[in-house]
């Protein structure tokens, strides 16, 4: 540092560090280089599912990284209902400045899916606006539109394109990666809430608290959320529960609030079983507690999308992203060759599995699954 050998100093700092660094370069730019090796490549990006925080932080990253290669990207709004009616616009540079820091789907998206009443429509705009590669960002039903999409190939040549799958849900439930996009802003947020929700009861009476939040089957964020807010139990799908279990945890909040404390906290996942609802836990209880506690009950429901995006969904975004454009391009390149003006046929021509991917963080590594 002293020698001012700034490329040595950042060498040392190891690859990684120097990829986030030229990343970090790269998306900063007000502009792209104005002397840029154009490829022609048409890709597209779209989001599916529901929304979540790291979204846009991923289609800014996305657009950026195929853009400053020379490539052209084509946003596709509200999920496959745009690629079914046609909504579809090549998205410029500038469009996405700030989107890092946004919460929410910028892009638009929609649960809709992929199916044999609709896949001609897809077939017909993939060819129409020459689409040559696709990004999905999404969680559970972006896995799945991703993997009915790769196997239509053997009849359908337009999907015979690269095709990969960021994963970004609340729920961090996708197969092929330990995180998903949108799950630690998420836990945040449910962290949070719980500590304002019990800081509420301070200095009243005895008091327990019965949270729901939400993960579909996944009870991630509740038993996450549970060890970070100090939660006296968590009820999740994965460890079925049954009423001895719940009358021996209502005799030990009893136990809690005899040896002095003052407020309990109970978390469950909202699918985690479907007759111990929410509301009847919340009514067991009450009933069986309310001469030593009250009970109270709060389903947190769509706040937890919300908010902005913490700086790991950010980051995680833009990485994800990053790799999935690199990855992208560097298939077209090495199987393709660009479109021209006078040339409206797709030139990529492949079924093997490993061209359909979902890209993933399993442990340290990120992984391209197919």
């Amino acid at each position: 540092m002293k020698n001012k050998q700034w490329e040595e100093a950042v060498k040392l700092r190891g690859i990684s560090f120097k990829r986030n660094l030229e990343t970090y370069r790269m998306l900063t730019k007000h502009h792209p280089p104005k002397t840029l090796d154009h490829k022609g490549f048409r890709l597209a990006v779209m989001n599916c599912g529901a929304p979540c925080c790291g979204m846009n932080s991923a289609v800014r990253s996305f657009v950026r990284n195929v853009i400053f290669r020379g490539d052209t990207v084509l946003a596709i709004h509200d999920g496959f209902d745009g690629l079914i009616d046609g909504d579809i616009r090549p998205i410029k540079w500038s469009e996405v400045r700030g989107w890092v820091g946004q919460g929410g789907a910028n892009l638009g998206t929609r649960r809709t899916l992929p199916d044999d009443q609709n896949i001609e429509k897809i077939i017909a705009n993939l060819r129409l606006y020459r689409i040559q590669a696709l990004l999905v960002i999404g969680g559970f039903e972006a896995f799945q539109a991703v993997l009915y999409l790769a196997e239509r190939r053997h009849q359908y040549v337009e999907l015979r394109m690269p095709l990969c799958c960021v994963p970004a849900t609340i729920s961090n439930n996708v197969p092929g990666t330990d995180f998903s996009l949108g799950a630690d802003t998420a836990l945040n947020e449910i962290t949070e809430i719980c500590d304002r929700i019990r800081q509420s009861a301070q200095g009243t009476k005895r008091r327990v608290f019965i949270i729901e939040t939400m993960g579909g089957f996944c009870g991630y964020l509740a038993t996450l959320a549970g060890l970070a807010g100090g939660a006296d139990a968590a009820y999740i799908f994965e460890e079925p529960f049954s009423i001895n279990d719940l009358i021996g945890d209502i005799r030990l909040m009893h136990v809690k609030m005899e040896e002095g404390v003052t407020r309990g906290l109970i978390l469950r996942n909202e699918k985690a079983n479907i007759n111990y609802t929410t509301d009847f836990i919340f009514k067991l209880y009450s009933e069986e507690g309310k001469d030593n506690f009250s009970t109270r009950m709060n389903i947190l429901g769509h706040m937890q999308q919300g908010a902005s995006p913490s700086p790991f969904d950010r980051n995680f975004g833009t990485k994800l992203s990053a790799k999935a454009a690199d990855w992208l391009t560097r298939q077209l390149e090495h199987h393709s060759r660009p479109l021209t003006d006078d040339y409206n046929e797709l030139v990529y021509n492949s079924t093997s599995p490993d061209t359909a991917v979902l890209l993933g963080l399993i442990g340290r590594q990120y992984r391209f699954t197919p």
